[in-house]
């Protein structure tokens, strides 16, 4: 067990070093509220849909920050690995007030995905890689230009049995770091980083939930803003089959 701990601070504490290298900027605090399902239906031994449904609010559920829709195929060739390819589509709410225009965001996406287990902790890595086309929206109309990007995204994640119970809570501690290149990304290729510590809790054999705090650190595209979101996590995951058979146990991690 100390081990495991020692190998979480050597991985997280570089991420906190970033953040607080950029605590001369200009930081914009925020209070979020971030509501998703993420549903894996396998229908075959080694073939799975996926599909998730995301709203994120800002100041705490008054206001809208977007909303978004994935879905996918993947590939399971065992219990630990998973291949996952497919296309997503976002509808992000304006940052000017006085506007009321969503603009639109087309994504296509690839991502593998490994689950270990070292004594009591569950190990999740995640390595996503996204096509991204953004809606320019000008005057609070949409422009007809579009900015691409590509981002790269890595998510650990552990997850411990701190109880002996297994109906219990386990609890959940992530990080994930986003980079993002395109002729557009000059003084960003940091796009953002989201730490998260929660609980995890089984409520049957298809579904389950984590609840928590994540902190969102985003850089603006001028390079000298930031956004620090303190958001309320609640996501819930349905693991399910159409198969005669019982579906096999791969995590799922959804996030936008």
């Amino acid at each position: 067990m100390k081990n495991n701990l020692i190998w979480i601070l050597i991985f997280f504490l570089p991420l906190r070093l970033l953040a607080q290298s950029t605590q001369e900027k200009e930081i914009n605090q925020q209070l979020q509220t971030w509501v998703s399902i993420n549903s894996v239906t396998k229908f075959t031994d080694h073939w799975a849909v996926i599909g998730d449904f995301h709203i994120r609010r800002n100041d705490f559920v008054a206001d809208p920050s977007f909303y978004f829709i994935r879905g996918g195929f993947s590939y399971i060739p065992n219990s630990t690995i998973s291949l996952t390819a497919g296309y997503a589509h976002m509808w992000l709410a304006p940052s000017n007030p006085d506007w009321s225009t969503f603009a639109g965001e087309n994504r296509i996406y690839q991502q593998a995905q490994l689950n270990t287990k070292v004594g009591n902790v569950s190990i999740l890595q995640r390595l996503r890689n996204e096509q991204r086309w953004q809606e320019k929206i000008v005057d609070d109309k949409p422009s007809g230009d579009w900015r691409f990007t590509n981002r790269i995204r890595y998510l650990m994640s552990f997850t411990f049995s701190v109880f002996n119970n297994k109906s219990w809570p386990k609890m959940v501690l992530s990080d994930e770091i986003l980079l993002h290149f395109g002729e557009e990304v000059v003084y960003n290729t940091f796009d953002q980083n989201r730490f998260f510590i929660g609980i995890k809790k089984t409520i049957n054999p298809k579904w389950s939930y984590d609840f928590g705090y994540m902190n969102v650190y985003q850089q603006k595209y001028s390079g000298y803003q930031y956004d620090m979101n303190h958001t309320i996590r609640l996501f819930f995951y349905l693991n399910t089959s159409i198969r005669k058979k019982t579906p096999s146990a791969i995590e799922n991690s959804g996030d936008e």
